[in-house]
C-alpha cells in the first residue's frame, strides 16, 4: 500500500511519517519537495495550486492519501483570506476529486475553529458549526469540498495541537519560562491539549481499521470525527503543567509565575473558540480506540525534549 503524506514538514505530517511508515510505502510531500533527516521518497507538492494537484497525483499513484497540509497562520489568514481558503478548501476539494475517481481514500485534518466556541459541554460532530475566524471558515469549507467530492474520507477534527519540534505553544512556553519571572496567559479558552504523536498514531489505527472494512462498510463510515486527548484545561491551565514538568525534569532551572489572564486582556486579530472541548465518542466507538488524558500526551512530550537535550 503506497501512502501519500502531504504537508510532511508540519507537526502532524512528521509524526505521520513514522507510524505509517511499518504499515507500507509511505510518500512524504511538501510544497519544495523537501523534508529534513527523513530517507523515505519525496515529492513537491503544493496546495497554494490546487489546479496542478491531479497532474502530481495521478504520476505518484497513492492507494490512500492522508492530508496533512494546511494553511495554518490563524492571525495572518485575516489578512490573506484568498490564500487560506485556496490551500484549506480548494486544493482540498481538488484532491478528493482526483481521489473519487481513481477510487483512492482520503484522510484529511480539521480543527476546532469551525465552531463558534460557546457552550459548556464537549462538542459532538453533528453539533452546529459557525466559525469565527477566515481560518475557521477556510476550514470548513475544506470539509465541505471533501464531503461533496464523493472520495471514500475520513475528517479528523482535531485542537490544541503540539509537538517537541516546530512552533506551538509548548515550545514558545518554555522558550519564555527561560527568559521571564512572570507570564500571563489566556485563562477563558478551554480545550484539550493535543500531541501530533497522539493524532499520529490515532490515524495510523483508525486507518488499518477503516481500510480493512469492506467497501459499504468504510463507505458508511466516511465522515467527520473528533480527535482530541482526554480531559480539557485552559491555556493558562496547559502553561503550568509544563512549567512544573520542566523544572521536575530539568529543562528549566525555577518556573515562573503564570497569572491568568482574559481574551480581552489579550487580543488578537483572528477570534478564537472560547469553548473547544470535542467530544470524542464517535471515534472511540467506531474504531475501538482509547485515546488518553492529555498529560499523558505532554509527559510523553517533556521526556523526549529531556532526552533530545
Amino acid at each position: 500500500m503506497k501512502m501519500l503524506i502531504t504537508g510532511a514538514r508540519g507537526q502532524v505530517g512528521r509524526a505521520l511519517l513514522h507510524s505509517l511508515a511499518i504499515h507500507g510505502e509511505v510518500v512524504a510531500a511538501t510544497r519544495d519537495g523537501s523534508v529534513d533527516n527523513v530517507t523515505l521518497p519525496t515529492t513537491a507538492l503544493d496546495l497554494g495550486r490546487p489546479a496542478a494537484l491531479a497532474d502530481i497525483l495521478t504520476r505518484i499513484d497513492p492507494d490512500v492519501i492522508i492530508n496533512a497540509a494546511a494553511y495554518t497562520a490563524v492571525d495572518r489568514a485575516e489578512s490573506e483570506p484568498e490564500l487560506a481558503h485556496c490551500v484549506n478548501a480548494e486544493a482540498v476539494g481538488a484532491l478528493g476529486r482526483w481521489a473519487a475517481d481513481a477510487g483512492v481514500p482520503v484522510v484529511h485534518y480539521s480543527t476546532d475553529y469551525v465552531f463558534p466556541g460557546q457552550g459548556d459541554c464537549p462538542l459532538r460532530e453533528s453539533d452546529p458549526t459557525g466559525p469565527r475566524s477566515v481560518y475557521g471558515h477556510s476550514k470548513l469549507a475544506g470539509e465541505a469540498a471533501l464531503r461533496e467530492s464523493d472520495a471514500d474520507h475520513l475528517i479528523l477534527r482535531t485542537a490544541w495541537v503540539y509537538d517537541a519540534q516546530g512552533k506551538n505553544f509548548l515550545r514558545t512556553m518554555l522558550r519564555l519560562g527561560a527568559e521571564r519571572d512572570r507570564l500571563t496567559v489566556v485563562d477563558d479558552q478551554h480545550g484539550t491539549p493535543t500531541s501530533a504523536n497522539l493524532i499520529a498514531t490515532a490515524t495510523a489505527h483508525v486507518l488499518q481499521h477503516w481500510l480493512a472494512a469492506d467497501t459499504a462498510t468504510r463507505h458508511a463510515q466516511s465522515g467527520v470525527y473528533h480527535l482530541v486527548a482526554g480531559g480539557r484545561t485552559t491555556w493558562c491551565g496547559f502553561a503550568r503543567a509544563i512549567m512544573d514538568r520542566a523544572v521536575q525534569v530539568g529543562l528549566l532551572a525555577r518556573a515562573p509565575q503564570v497569572e491568568p489572564i482574559t481574551t480581552t486582556d489579550f487580543p488578537t486579530p483572528a477570534r478564537r473558540p472560547a469553548w473547544s472541548v470535542l467530544d470524542t465518542t464517535r471515534i472511540r466507538e467506531t474504531f475501538d480506540i482509547e485515546l488518553p488524558a492529555w498529560e499523558v500526551g505532554l509527559d510523553a512530550v517533556i521526556a523526549e525534549l529531556t532526552g533530545a537535550r
